[in-house]
């Protein structure tokens, strides 16, 4: 490949980029559930899709610069709220996108998805216990108390949300990104498949996404139901 169309490529990828970053964002105003102190939005999914087609690092960099965005536009939790939102976005997506990297098909996807759901669960509960007592004014041990009854429950149902957004979205942005020439098709030695192949191929992407749409309804009947919570947008 000429050097110009390597720098064609890497504009492209610097735009698609831009462009999660701007549609994590955005997501805070499309779909949030507030439970207690505590809020939902799709933007761990939304750069989870990003680190899953261009590595751990981009989903790295855009849990900082959505966290930092949301910090000085619209959060009213100043630094403590930049700090749990990296945390978040970072622990779920980098760790999803880095078990993908290595082992790129289904298989790959859903572990990395379920180590994702296991680790942000466990990362949010520790940072609960560090951050949440400065923010709340409160003891640890108040805190701690909430564990079981909320800040629990709320994490695990999060990250699960999460990780059935990414399975509905994955397959969708990645052929648009491969239409778009800013991905290029990799070579598979099953390149040359028979009909049987392909229609089980097109039934496991199916199955996916029906997983992943019963998933989020189950989520969301979680966070309005058993958590009280409520959909809620910014003012």
């Amino acid at each position: 490949m000429s050097a110009y169309n390597n720098s064609a490529l890497k504009i492209k990828k610097t735009v698609i980029l831009a462009l999660f970053c701007a549609l994590a964002y955005a997501t805070m105003f499309v779909l949030r559930f507030k439970v207690s102190f505590l809020t939902f939005d799709a933007k761990d999914a939304i750069i989870t899709v990003a680190g899953l087609l261009f590595g751990p690092l981009a989903a790295l960099v855009i849990s900082f610069m959505v966290a930092f965005i949301e910090m000085i536009t619209v959060s009213d939790t100043a630094l403590y709220g930049f700090i749990m939102n990296f945390a978040s976005s970072a622990a779920f997506s980098c760790t999803c996108s880095l078990i993908y990297k290595y082992h790129k098909n289904i298989k790959g996807a859903v572990a990395g998805l379920s180590v994702a759901v296991i680790s942000t669960t466990a990362v949010m509960m520790a940072m609960n216990l560090i951050v949440t007592p400065f923010y709340m004014h409160a003891p640890v041990r108040d805190v701690a108390n909430m564990i079981p009854t909320l800040l629990l429950p709320f994490n695990l149902t999060k990250s699960i949300l999460n990780a059935s957004l990414v399975l509905i979205l994955y397959k969708p942005v990645s052929r648009a990104m491969k239409a778009a020439k800013v991905l290029r098709e990799e070579p598979s030695e099953n390149d040359q498949t028979d009909a049987a192949i392909v229609r089980k191929r097109k039934l496991t992407s199916v199955a996916v996404t029906l997983i992943g749409v019963a998933l989020v309804i189950l989520s969301a009947v979680v966070f309005i139901v058993l958590l009280n919570g409520e959909f809620a947008l910014y003012n």
